[in-house]
């Protein structure tokens, strides 16, 4: 039993840290923790390997502790709470902690930041990153599962053509390039996002619009 559980978490550390994988030598506190909960249920789900550093080696936690304070953080410090899974296995003589994060059927699912303050988190490769305000309003919007019907302004063109030749831009790009207030652009954007037609993607910290993979 121990050697099936061996191979497949060490397969799974093989994967390294990714969108949906993220290690943690311990968990000491609740609330940063319940960041890594909020970013993994915006985006589609991901799993935490508790007891495994950075670089893969497995340290072991005492697994009682961890799931306790895992649970903590998932249902009083996410808002709305989230349902977590935990398993334990035993791997060369230690308990690696893992933890499954399901996408969140209502979001976003906030977390305190280290002010305290209420945040929205995502998962972007194998990082944490705060959403921005309009990303925030993009994943209300989808939650709320609306049908919206596939038309565009005149300024949506000019954007979807924009995307098509140059890959991205900002908000404040597109208001430029459309003379649009923020608000009319936001409103936009978070429409399209709704369409599926376009998306929204981080790059060097900057929230850029993009078009939508296919």
């Amino acid at each position: 039993m121990e050697q099936k559980s061996r191979n497949y978490i060490q397969n799974l550390i093989l994967e390294g840290e990714h969108e949906h994988q993220d290690f943690k030598y311990q968990i000491s506190d609740a609330r940063k923790i319940a960041r890594s909960i909020s970013a993994f249920a915006n985006n589609s789900g991901g799993r935490l390997l508790v007891g495994v550093k950075d670089n893969g080696n497995i340290a072991g936690v005492s697994s009682d502790e961890e799931i306790y304070m895992i649970e903590q953080a998932a249902q009083m410090y996410c808002q709305p709470p989230q349902d977590v899974k935990c398993q334990v296995y035993r791997v060369e003589g230690k308990n690696v902690l893992k933890v499954d994060i399901a996408e969140a059927e209502e979001k976003p699912v906030k977390a305190p930041d280290e002010s305290g303050r209420w945040r929205t988190y995502y998962r972007i490769a194998d990082e944490n990153i705060e959403a921005s305000a309009m990303h925030v309003k993009v994943l209300q919007k989808r939650s709320q599962d609306n049908d919206v019907a596939l038309s565009f302004s005149d300024n949506e063109r000019q954007l979807l053509q924009y995307l098509q030749d140059h890959g991205g831009i900002t908000l404040n790009g597109y208001m430029k390039l459309t003379h649009i207030s923020h608000t009319v652009a936001e409103t936009s954007v978070v429409n399209m996002c709704e369409m599926g037609v376009i998306d929204l993607t981080y790059h060097d910290g900057k929230c850029l619009i993009t078009l939508a993979e296919e």
